[in-house]
């Protein structure tokens, strides 16, 4: 697919091809993508902290640039924010505080919220990161938690079934593997009326209740900038990675009205 852009100083219209692949929620289709991209001599990859991996093992001279990742330097996809080196570099979308938040405005929504599921993939080592951030803010706020661990598609029915009711509210920590799942999951969310919390406002649309995080079409916009600086000649390890300066609470009154809330137009946005 291509598009066309136009140079900073506008005389001239430049093409750019645009070679686009899903991984489809496998992780083992990301090493094929990427080994596909290497044939391909692409000048920029653009991806999902999670792939880096995959990515950085199949080239290290291609720039890669990540729009999304979870605390990207303690996952150690770079060494630091401020000098990330190698040929990467990105947008953070640090989760340990926003977790925390999110688990204030849900409970304004749910005072007497006790319990909170929250399902998630196992096997991404970024989502065991915004666990233990969920984890630690449940803790401060007396909560106790109901882990809802999935590693395919498959395991979604199966958890839903083992939680039988026994939660409050829910937290949905995104990933390729859940954003892929999202009406499954949204589904025996709704079914169970199980009040829904998430960072995307993607999910909300679709039927969760709320959500709180960073604005993702910003972070892509973002991203593009980065792009157009290493096709101008920027190294990447030399970009620093940045954090989100803008978040989003987003309420569905649909889905509050079918669960049985009327709270929700009364959630504190400080």
């Amino acid at each position: 697919m291509c598009s066309e852009c136009v140079n900073s100083v506008g005389s001239r219209i430049a093409p750019i091809a645009i070679e686009y692949r899903w991984s489809e929620a496998c992780p083992e289709r990301v090493a094929e993508v990427a080994a596909e991209f290497v044939r391909l001599k692409v000048d920029v990859i653009v991806s999902y902290g999670t792939a880096v991996p995959a990515l950085r093992e199949a080239t290290s001279t291609i720039p890669i640039v990540f729009a999304i990742a979870i605390d990207p330097a303690g996952a150690g996809i770079v060494p630091s924010l401020a000098r990330p080196g190698g040929n990467v570099t990105g947008l953070s979308i640090e989760q340990t505080e926003a977790a925390g938040k999110r688990l204030e405005l849900l409970r304004a929504v749910l005072p007497h919220l006790h319990r909170l599921a929250v399902i998630a993939n196992v096997a991404n080592p970024q989502t065991k990161q915004e666990i233990g951030a969920v984890q630690t803010a449940a803790q401060a706020l007396g909560l106790e938690l109901a882990p809802l661990e999935i590693r395919r598609a498959e395991d979604v029915a199966t958890s839903f079934a083992a939680l039988k009711g026994q939660a409050d509210a829910l937290h949905i920590a995104q990933d390729t593997l859940t954003n892929a799942n999202r009406t499954q999951i949204l589904t025996f969310a709704l079914g169970a009326r199980l009040p829904t919390i998430v960072s995307s406002s993607d999910f909300v649309k679709a039927g969760a209740l709320m959500s709180y995080g960073p604005n993702y079409p910003a972070l892509f916009r973002r991203a593009a900038e980065y792009v157009d600086k290493i096709l101008r000649g920027a190294i990447p390890g030399e970009i620093p990675v940045e954090q989100p300066t803008k978040f989003d609470l987003v309420i569905n009154l649909t889905t509050a009205k079918a669960i049985g809330l009327n709270r929700c137009c009364c959630v504190p946005t400080r």
